[in-house]
């Protein structure tokens, strides 16, 4: 009997430190959008759900290709997260390029007001309510966002009034749970979201929330992401971290 109570315990401790390892792992994914227009390819670094992980400097170091726009889709940060921490990591994902955010669940948790004070220092761009051109490229490009879904400020016509009839719009919300209404009342040639951290924990196909996807959904690439960080205890099972790089390749007319 103490023999089969000493396995377990080995076992037990061997899983914990497998999830732990799974939790703090870089995964990079690749993702290529064909469209229509001058010949072009324009880059999107996106990134969600960091909470209280410092970014990895060697995996941002990986990035070789120009990045046109880095995407941050909400919950940079909970109340867990030192300010030093928010600023570091912003200050990692500009080398890549142009940072912009969306408000996700959690980040108010630091302080609203500090974090609109943090990124207006740092040049990043909020995007909420909202939409912007990304800049310097041949093809006009938007990006449409929302405010936090659960904040009920989220206004759908205001985040589309002025990309309205535009060809290229990349829409963000930190909730993909919007992502079926705004796919038909609205027209966008890219989603992206995270907040559903995958599930975090799951047993095969078995999670509190579905697995991270990128598909297309009702004719719209769709990119859902497992995100970076973790809440609660850094731990992950069958649900590894991610971020992404959206590459949106015009291939001329």
């Amino acid at each position: 009997m103490f023999g089969f109570f000493i396995f377990v315990l080995v076992v037990l401790i061997i899983l914990f430190l497998f999830m732990v390892k799974e939790a703090f792992e870089n995964n990079v994914l690749h993702h290529g959008i064909p469209l229509q227009g001058k010949q072009e390819q324009i880059s999107l670094f996106f990134i969600s759900d960091v909470h209280l992980r410092k970014i990895d400097e060697k995996m941002i170091d990986t990035v070789e290709q120009p990045i046109h726009a880095v995407i941050i889709g909400g919950d940079l940060a909970d109340k867990r997260t030192p300010f030093s921490r928010i600023e570091e990591n912003i200050k990692l994902l500009k080398t890549l390029g142009p940072v912009y955010f969306v408000w996700g669940n959690n980040d108010r948790e630091v302080g609203e007001g500090n974090l609109r004070e943090l990124f207006h220092k740092l040049n990043v761009t909020i995007i909420e309510n909202d939409a912007i051109l990304i800049p310097q490229t041949q093809n006009e490009c938007w990006i449409s966002a929302i405010a936090d879904a659960t904040s009920q400020n989220a206004d759908y016509e205001n985040a589309f009034l002025k990309c309205k009839g535009a060809k290229n719009v990349v829409f963000v919300s930190h909730n993909p749970e919007v992502f079926r209404m705004v796919r038909r009342n609205y027209k966008t040639d890219l989603m992206m979201g995270g907040h559903l951290h995958g599930g975090q924990i799951r047993l095969g196909p078995f999670g509190m929330h579905p697995h991270g996807s990128f598909s297309i959904r009702e004719g719209v690439p769709t990119l859902i992401s497992n995100g970076y960080g973790t809440t609660a205890f850094p731990l992950r099972f069958g649900a590894k971290p991610q971020c992404h790089i959206i590459t949106l390749n015009f291939e001329g007319q």
